[in-house]
Parts: structure tokens; sequence; C-alpha cells
């Protein structure tokens, strides 16, 4: 159901419950969290990559399927990614090649080598005059590197390039304990939660 959120309220603990998912059970009770900005000067820069990390987004315009199924699972399995595991090939071939959706993977320099799915961001134009950052996660192999806080911005610098008025998204209780932190701290504020329950992956 959903639960009234103060915008502007940023002691998320005590506004929406704890991060993390449930540690025992089959059900877990998971709370999904919208969040928007509204104007890119609401948007707070986080602080600069060590000039030691090499990390670059790269845009896939003629993204396959096979891609798109490899980054999804490669970096989203870690927090139960799997709302898009049933669509048909067809189905999601049809979505990447309209011209709304904006598929990115980020590739980062890691202990001499190329790490080219070191990340995934999906971004979508919606008609109202929005894009929703769809999917944003990254490796756990590059946890701890700053990337996450680079990575909303690059986002978000994307986003409102293509000319939109707000930018959203919504995160939940099952992604990684950062991830709804490090959307407050770049500016993005809370519109709304809700929690429902959802079955533990095997």
């Amino acid at each position: 159901m959903d639960q009234p959120v103060n915008p502007k309220h940023h002691d998320y603990p005590s506004a929406i419950g704890p991060t993390g998912p449930a540690p025992t059970g089959r059900e877990i009770s998971v709370v999904r969290t919208y969040l928007a900005m509204s104007a890119r000067k609401q948007f707070v820069r986080g602080r600069a990559l060590s000039s030691m990390i090499r990390a670059d987004l790269v845009h896939k315009p003629h993204c396959t399927v096979a891609e798109w199924r490899q980054l999804y699972t490669e970096i989203g399995d870690a927090w139960h990614w799997h709302d898009r595991d049933s669509w048909p090939d067809a189905e999601l071939a049809a979505r990447l090649t309209g011209n709304t959706v904006s598929v990115y993977a980020v590739q980062v320099d890691l202990d001499g080598a190329r790490l080219s799915q070191a990340g995934f961001l999906e971004l979508e134009r919606h008609d109202d005059g929005s894009v929703e950052i769809v999917y944003l996660g990254l490796h756990p192999r590059v946890f701890g590197m700053g990337l996450g806080a680079w990575l909303v911005g690059e986002a978000v610098d994307r986003a409102f390039a293509l000319g939109v008025e707000r930018v959203w998204l919504h995160t939940c209780t099952l992604d990684a304990p950062a991830a709804l932190p490090n959307y407050l701290a770049r500016g993005f504020t809370i519109e709304r939660a809700e929690t429902y329950v959802a079955l533990r992956s095997p």
C-alpha cells in the first residue's frame, strides 16, 4: 500500500524502513521508493573519481537482445532484477529498437584489464516530458571506487540533455544499501513509497 512520505525528508531509515532484504523467510516485505528531480539545478554532483580510475559510460545505440540480457543479468542478478526475465525476445527487441529507450554500459580499467560490463544504465523517455532511469547498477567488483555517485551524475546529465522537465526513478530495499542514500545525496527527492510482498529467489 502507498505510504505518504515528505519529499523533503531525507531521514530515510525512519521514513521508509531499513535497506536490504529481510534475512530469513521465503516471503519478504519490500519497500519501493519513487524519487524525482524536477530541475537540473537540483543536482548535486558527487566527489570526482580518483585519477587512478578510468571509467567510461558507453552508449549502445544498437544494443541487441543478447547484449541487453547479458548486461541485465550480469549487473542485476545480485539485486534481484527479474522483472524482465520472462519477456520474449521479440518484445524486448521491439523495445530496444524504439526511439524512447537508451542503453549504456559502464567500462572500467581494473587490475590492468578493461572490464566492459562494470555497470548498466537504461533511460526511457516518456510522453509526459519526463525521463525515467529504468535501470542503474554496478558490478560488485567495482564497489567502493566512487562509481555510484559518478554513474548517477552521468544518468542525470544524459536525461536532462534530452530537454525534459523531470527525471525520475524508483529503487527498493532489495537494491544495494547505498542506492537510496546516493540518490538523495545527488538531489533527488522522495515522492512516494509503497510496500509489497515478494518471493525470495532460490
